[in-house]
Order: C-alpha cells, then structure tokens, then sequence
C-alpha cells in the first residue's frame, strides 16, 4: 500500500508558503492506519524499548497504538501546564522563539530504554528536545521515529540518536 496516497497536501496552512502534511485523511482510513501501525513497528521493535514517548499531540495517535503492539508502556511529553503532579520541563529554542517540553517526574526509572515518537520531523527542534529531556532524567534513548521526514529542512541533522521515518517528502 502507498500510504503517501492517504495524506492529503493542503497548501497554505497554517500560514501562505507552508504546505501542510495533513494526517487526518490516513487516520480516517482504517487499513492504511493499520499498515502504518505495522510498519512503524516493524521498524523500531529492533531497538527493544520499554516505553514509547509521544510528543504532544499528533504523536499520541502514533505512539500509544505502537506502545500496545509493542507490548510497552506509552508516556506523553506535553506543553508546560498539561500534567498533573510533579513534571520536569526542558526549554528550547525554536527557529522563531522559543518552547517548552515536559513530562511526569516519575514517568519513567534511569535506565529505561524510550523511543521517541512523532507524525512528522521538519527542523527537529522539538524531537531533540524530547530526546535531550529524557536524557535528563536518566532514560536511554535508542532512536527516534516519525511517520512523515520533510527532508529538505535537515531536520534529521538536530536528532542525535538513530533515527527512522516511515515516509519521506523532498519538497
């Protein structure tokens, strides 16, 4: 199956000159979903991970499905003000400002192995930061994997783990 055939190019959005990469058409599809699911799993079962971390929010869709068919426990890495009890938070910076990332304190023990997990990889800068905030608490990070890579930004350059993209667009 050509899951690229289940994402819709919006041009446009959010802002004129972006063209945007909308998932919602191949979450709408139940068998290409599926495929998705598949593929991704069949790619990062190979790094043997305990958790699978999800960026807020579109990484949700794709880490906890892929947590369940991996057998291993999902964590959210969400926006500061999102998660009850004691978090720890990482800032970063953005190619136009900045942002901050955080998770539950006691989400996950040193030593764990977390993939990190996202829809799409465009300058990278908040998948390294997820990446650099697990470290912090101790993780290991063994890769890293997104459903759509936009190539042409290098954003797989920031990522300082392996990395894996289900679908690549060069423009």
């Amino acid at each position: 199956m050509d899951l690229k055939e289940h994402i819709r190019a919006i041009p446009d959005f959010p802002k004129p000159g972006i063209l945007f990469y909308d998932i919602s058409t191949l979450l709408r599809h139940a068998e290409a979903w599926q495929v998705a699911m598949d593929r991704m799993a069949e790619r990062i079962a190979f790094y043997k991970p305990d958790y699978l971390a999800g960026l807020e929010s579109r990484g949700f869709l794709f880490a906890a499905p892929l947590a369940l068919k991996l057998r291993c426990g999902f964590l959210m890495l969400r926006k500061p003000g999102k998660l009850p009890g004691d978090v720890v938070g990482l800032d970063y910076a953005l190619e136009y400002g900045s942002d901050r990332i955080e998770m539950q304190a006691d989400a996950v023990e040193p030593g764990a192995r977390v993939l990190v997990v996202d829809d799409l990889l465009a300058t990278g800068g908040t998948l390294a930061a997820g990446i650099r905030l697990l470290r912090s608490v101790g993780a290991e990070v063994p890769a890293a994997m997104t459903l759509i890579e936009l190539t042409f930004l290098e954003g797989r350059k920031r990522i300082e783990v392996p990395f894996e993209s289900l679908l690549a667009y060069d423009s």
